[in-house]
């Protein structure tokens, strides 16, 4: 099932341009790591998931790019933007060879079922 994303056409001429250029620092710059970098985690300072999620990477002998994006206090408009980009509502964002994964709880079933070492190869 496809996820529902407002048509272009039903956003009003005049704020397109603000629409389509929010925050796109960051979306690109998170773009740019998943392009160079077979798996990305997307996190934060004071989330517990994401540190689970680079131990759980760590014990499994993956490599990784982490970048983090502020504190429950600080960048959420920026984290904002990458919840909107990719339609996932937490942090940690996974991404392995550009596809995203999901969260911590769900690498670790890619990592226990052996789906990841498959997704790497």
């Amino acid at each position: 099932m496809p996820r529902s994303i407002l048509d272009e056409s039903r956003i009003h001429p005049a704020i397109r341009e603000r629409v389509a250029s929010h925050q796109q620092a960051i979306v690109k710059e998170v773009q740019a790591a998943v392009g160079t970098h077979a798996v990305v985690v997307v996190g934060m300072g004071q989330n517990p998931f994401p540190k689970k999620a680079r131990k759980l990477l760590d014990a499994a002998g993956v490599p990784y790019h982490y970048l983090t994006y502020g504190n429950y206090f600080s960048q959420w408009r920026e984290r904002n933007a990458l919840k909107l980009w990719t339609g996932w509502p937490t942090l940690p964002m996974v991404f392995v060879k550009g596809t995203l994964v999901g969260g911590a709880n769900d690498l670790d079933k890619l990592i226990t079922s052996g789906e990841l070492k498959t997704l790497l190869a």
